[in-house]
């Protein structure tokens, strides 16, 4: 079809060309001339327009499946490219052709050169606005979308502070009950490469891995459906970085939001790049119930600790509680005096020592 449509086009362009290129016949021999001067002047353009068009067919039909073939591969390259690449390279193209129209009209003082010079300054401004909004495009998007060109619904979750959700602590799944109970201010951010991320997991071969890739998609389909939050799947990619971890300080920085995690490496990365992150861990160690040396607490000693005569113990948030000479009741509710309450990377660790030794003493 494509190559019927251009053989078609050809033809046209060669009978206007013959139709219209009279001064040709003077290059014929005498004879030609006078038998074209027999069958008139619209005879003689009717002719030249039947061989021009015939003439430039031929010629096209020469090279047609080269070009025809180059054309679709040139189609099949424009249809791989996403569309947000499209339309800031489209953008960035047009601001560099309207610069050169603008510069235009000064340039009338190098007289002759004036065309030349304009040509390459166009193609130069061309050039460097399709760069320039190739690379810019993660802010002409976050720009568009903030934007009043979108919805009233769309545009107030884009100017709302975003959260936005790694792997770890979708993984995880506190955050949808932190998200239930309203603690979680703004539009959640799900990146399309962290949902990509998370179907590889889920279709791993190795059971535990697939059971936690699987946990990970029902709790984005418990937030997205079942809670009341602003949820915003983000379809743009960075394909100039591989990792996902560098993809979303990247993200952070394009839609100034802060980066919701339990990955202590990717806090730190964070961190050092002046980005905001958010630390379930942090904030599940900051809730944690306050117990001050001197508290009397009932606990319920389940095994031996690491030093001789030591018995350890657990709170419901799973804190752990060493009991100097609880090893004696092991298996039992017994009621202990905290004695020291020590603060670590890895979490709050309690001392404390049986209230009827202290008694006894």
């Amino acid at each position: 079809m494509l190559k019927r449509t251009f053989l078609i086009l050809a033809g046209l362009i060669g009978a206007w060309s013959g139709y219209t290129s009279q001064n040709l016949v003077d290059l014929l021999p005498a004879s030609m001339q006078d038998w074209l001067d027999g069958i008139g002047p619209f005879g003689g353009h009717l002719l030249f327009a039947v061989l021009g068009a015939s003439l430039f067919m031929f010629l096209f039909s020469l090279f047609a499946e080269t070009l025809s073939r180059r054309i679709r591969a040139g189609i099949q390259a424009l249809t791989q490219i996403p569309m947000g690449d499209l339309a800031a390279g489209t953008a960035g193209l047009t601001a560099g052709l309207l610069l050169s129209l603008m510069v235009y009209p000064g340039l009338s003082w190098l007289g002759s050169l004036r065309e030349a010079v304009q040509l390459v300054f166009t193609w130069l401004c061309g050039y460097i606005g399709l760069r320039v909004g190739m690379e810019k495009k993660d802010e002409l998007s976050s720009l568009w979308k903030s934007g009043k060109w979108g919805s009233a619904r769309e545009e107030e979750a884009w100017t709302q502070e975003h959260k936005i959700l790694d792997t770890s602590v979708i993984i995880d799944g506190r955050i949808a009950d932190i998200c239930k109970t309203g603690f979680i201010e703004g539009t959640i951010v799900i990146p399309e490469f962290v949902l990509e991320e998370l179907q590889h997991i889920a279709d791993s071969s190795d059971l535990l891995k697939r059971n936690r890739g699987r946990r990970g998609l029902d709790i984005l389909n418990k937030i997205q459906k079942e809670l009341d939050v602003k949820v915003l799947i983000y379809e743009g990619d960075f394909e100039d970085i591989s990792e996902v971890d560098s993809k979303l300080v990247k993200l952070a920085k394009v839609l100034q939001g802060k980066v919701v995690t339990n990955d202590f490496n990717l806090n730190k990365v964070c961190e050092l790049q002046g980005v905001s992150v958010l630390n379930i861990n942090d904030l599940a160690n900051a809730v944690k119930p306050v117990v001050l040396p001197g508290e009397e607490i009932m606990v319920q000693v389940i095994k031996d600790g690491k030093e001789h005569g030591q018995g350890v113990a657990y709170l419901d948030d799973g804190t752990m509680i060493v009991v100097e000479g609880g090893r004696d009741y092991i298996g039992t509710v017994t009621e202990v005096l905290v004695t020291s309450v020590l603060q670590t990377s890895a979490g709050r660790m309690i001392f404390a020592k049986p209230k009827l030794l202290e008694k006894a003493q």
